[in-house]
């Protein structure tokens, strides 16, 4: 019996795939030869999940993967019409990012409330200045996006007696609907988006959604940078709208040195790291390993995107 056909595309440093010595051959590939490549292989690890050579690849002639799994949580820039339209299953890396995330949104939270930023740099001026801080424990806060993420995110504000509402599509126990999202938004101390990026969520918070919030708010971003219209958000910290904002995500990514983002008042930049900790690429290249096995034995697989919403619906995540 032959082996299936396994074609990486690839990124610096490669993923760990010694465990499948003898069950697949693997091959390596970049964004210039992937349109050649691709009717040759039987599934596709797209280990450089910022590229968006896929979508542009995907649409040419001859047979495409079977099987499409991309080391990362959005699918936004792997999916394209014909892909979606396909028989080829797509999976995600659901279950790696999720506590990462959280605690970094909890990190930032802690830090805009205890007003560390302001700290550090009055340290630097060796100046000695008294401050009071603000009290997280009875703050308010609106998660947009009900994933994995996004209740992760939730459960860890939780811990920090945040009382946390979940927005998510539609809504069910314990979720609110979309429509409750200005409401919402109106109360809210910390405000943090970490939605999928559809066309449906796109833009999503504008200057009518900043303006919604109070003086006092702060917004976090750690879905993707198209969800948020940064030339607004600059415009609500400029114009002290909103109070304060941090950002791991952007419309560009590296973001612009001449960025009008970099100095925006009360804004923390971080360079899309959040769920980054240490040794995640191998926790990345371990659970492909275990999906491969699994997808070759024909098994179901889980994480399987839902290619016309754009996720992982509700009915595959793992409980709370």
């Amino acid at each position: 019996m032959s082996r299936p056909s396994l074609l990486v595309l690839a990124a610096d440093p490669p993923p760990r795939l010694g465990a499948l010595t003898g069950k697949a051959d693997v091959r390596f590939t970049d964004e210039a030869r992937l349109a050649g490549e691709l009717p040759r292989a039987d599934a596709l690890l797209m280990w450089d999940f910022t590229s968006e050579a896929v979508r542009r690849a995907w649409p040419g002639e001859g047979p495409r993967p079977r099987w499409v799994h991309t080391p990362s949580a959005g699918v936004d820039r792997l999916l394209c019409p014909e892909l979606a339209a396909s028989d080829t299953v797509v999976t995600n890396a659901r279950g790696v990012f999720e506590q990462p995330i959280a605690e970094y949104v909890a990190a930032l939270v802690l830090a805009m409330a205890k007003d560390l930023p302001a700290t550090l740099e009055r340290q630097r001026e060796r100046r000695w200045q008294h401050r009071e801080t603000l009290p997280v424990q009875g703050s308010r806060a609106v998660v947009a996006g009900a994933g994995p993420i996004g209740r992760a995110v939730a459960g860890a504000l939780r811990a920090l007696g945040v009382r946390t509402a979940v927005v998510g599509r539609t809504a069910r126990p314990g979720i609110h609907g979309g429509q409750d999202l200005d409401l919402l938004l109106t109360r809210a101390d910390w405000v943090v988006c970490a939605a999928p990026l559809t066309e449906a969520t796109r833009g999503m918070f504008d200057a009518r959604r900043f303006a919604l919030m109070q003086p006092s708010a702060r917004f976090l971003n750690v879905g993707r940078g198209p969800l948020v219209v940064e030339a607004d958000l600059v415009a609500a910290l400029r114009d002290r709208t909103i109070s304060g904002a941090a950002l791991d995500v952007f419309e560009q990514e590296p973001l612009p040195p001449d960025s009008p983002v970099w100095e925006a008042p009360g804004l923390i930049v971080s360079p899309h790291m959040s769920g980054d900790t240490v040794g995640w690429r191998d926790r990345l290249s371990e659970q492909f390993v275990s999906l491969f096995e699994l997808w070759a034995a024909g098994e179901p697989l889980p994480n399987v995107v839902d290619k016309e919403r754009g996720y992982v619906p509700m009915h595959d995540h793992a409980p709370d």
